[in-house]
């Protein structure tokens, strides 16, 4: 394989760190890590292909981290514990941040000290069509505290985020077990519960290249079934996960038989959120 000639990118901010997280994805990553605007860490997943010495022959400057083994949304979480900048911006191998966006988040981040985390407005494919999950969070129901940069919201894309390096450690990063898919709701959970804002910004975008296919969609929504009871049974009152594991019978009982395997490990984890955190997630489950 020839490996083209590395296009250099300005940074825009030596604040923020860009972490990617991948997997057999050599072709993608060579397309879209000249799109970053930040130093970045990429964290490979045990990959096959070649990509950890490929990207580290075609872009020296980024710090490659191989893990030997795939742990999933968790990869994140040893390229924020590598950076060493005061905010870590998240991006997947199909994603990039657009330009200027990592230096305003930077300066919203600096001039506001409870905020913890910063989520993008998401353009998808080349036609830009706007991500469900972004136009639901403009429309989130929390409103804008006081002194905040935005819009309240409970929940994320992992590839349109940027956080407070310190809060994202303290809460723990990704938990290792969900894996993948739905991982986010945790976090989102434990960053909220320690006090930290979690604000929505339209004017920091985020442009997603998704591939059309590929991937087993069943084997997904199994996992994303079983990621959305284990997340109830770690922080939702009884309630809440009677109403999860009925409807998580309903739509997949293999997932609902993963969770009766990894019951023991949830129980032992519980920790209730606060109650003021909890009527902000249940306003937002409606």
């Amino acid at each position: 394989m020839t490996v083209p000639a590395p296009v250099a990118t300005a940074a825009e901010t030596d604040r923020v760190t860009v972490v990617v997280a991948t997997r057999d994805r050599r072709e993608r990553l060579l397309e879209t890590i000249p799109e970053h605007r930040a130093p970045v860490i990429l964290v490979d997943n045990g990959s096959t292909d070649g990509s950890p010495e490929t990207i580290s022959r075609a872009f020296p400057a980024v710090g490659v981290v191989r893990l030997g083994e795939n742990r999933g949304a968790a990869a994140r979480n040893d390229g924020v514990r590598r950076a060493r900048t005061p905010y870590v911006a998240f991006a997947d191998d199909d994603s990039w941040w657009t330009a200027g966006s990592l230096a305003r988040a930077a300066a919203l981040f600096d001039a506001c000290p409870r905020l913890g985390l910063l989520t993008a407005r998401v353009l998808v494919g080349a036609d830009g069509r706007l991500d469900p999950v972004s136009a639901a969070q403009a429309a989130a129901p929390l409103g804008t505290p006081p002194g905040a940069p935005g819009p309240q919201v409970t929940g994320f894309l992992s590839c349109a985020v940027v956080v407070r390096r310190e809060a994202f450690l303290a809460a723990g990063g990704f938990e290792p077990r969900l894996f993948v898919y739905g991982e986010e709701a945790l976090l989102a959970m434990d960053l909220t519960a320690a006090g930290w804002w979690l604000c929505y910004r339209p004017d920091l975008v985020v442009r997603h290249f998704p591939l059309p296919a590929g991937r087993d969609t069943g084997a997904r929504r199994r996992i994303e079934s079983r990621n959305r009871l284990l997340t109830a049974l770690l922080r939702r009152p009884p309630s809440v996960v009677a109403r999860t594991a009925a409807a998580t019978l309903r739509d997949s009982p293999s997932a609902a038989w993963d969770v009766t395997r990894a019951l023991p490990w949830a129980l032992h984890h519980r920790r209730a959120l606060p109650p003021s955190t909890e009527a902000a997630f249940a306003r937002t489950d409606r």
